[in-house]
């Protein structure tokens, strides 16, 4: 998963490559008729804002469901909108401008992005303690340069079965 900040989009083919072992975007597949049927992509990106792990938790399992994940990366990149706010500064604007409280709606440490280690950090934990993770999933967070389109790994979390 990764920002939806369109100066990341080279996120997800920088994944792919990343591993090495992922086809994006990949091939559509088509029936007789031409009716499309399905891809030859493994890698299968969710794009949220600021790339946290809460707002994909869903697509996660339903993920895992449908085409049996072994692998879940995060991406979070350098110049991210996230990072120019904090939870408390976007629920008090809210209040504010909207005339709601959206202070209990998540997590107060997967709102905004103060520093990327732990930003991804706390966002693969999320995932891995998850009810709808499965445990052989690898988790990784990387950080993305938008500029040189560079990925860093910075946290890994592949169960000892896995490694």
């Amino acid at each position: 998963m990764y920002c939806f900040d369109p100066r990341a989009a080279g996120a997800a083919q920088a994944v792919a490559d990343h591993f090495g072992d992922e086809v994006y975007p990949g091939e559509l597949l088509l029936d007789e008729t031409g009716r499309k049927i399905g891809s030859t992509a493994t890698a299968f990106p969710l794009v949220v804002g600021g790339g946290r792990a809460a707002d994909a938790l869903r697509s996660i399992a339903v993920s895992q469901h449908l085409f049996g994940l072994e692998r879940v990366v995060v991406v979070h990149h350098s110049f991210c909108g996230a990072t120019s706010f904090t939870a408390e500064g976007i629920t008090a604007a809210w209040k504010q401008e909207q005339h709601g409280d959206i202070s209990s709606l998540y997590d107060w440490d997967g709102i905004a992005i103060t520093d990327f280690e732990k930003s991804l950090t706390y966002d693969v934990g999320l995932i891995r303690n998850s009810p709808g993770t499965p445990k052989h999933v690898e988790i990784y967070g990387l950080f993305y340069d938008i500029d040189s389109g560079e990925l860093t790994e910075v946290v890994r979390d592949v169960p000892a079965e896995a490694a």
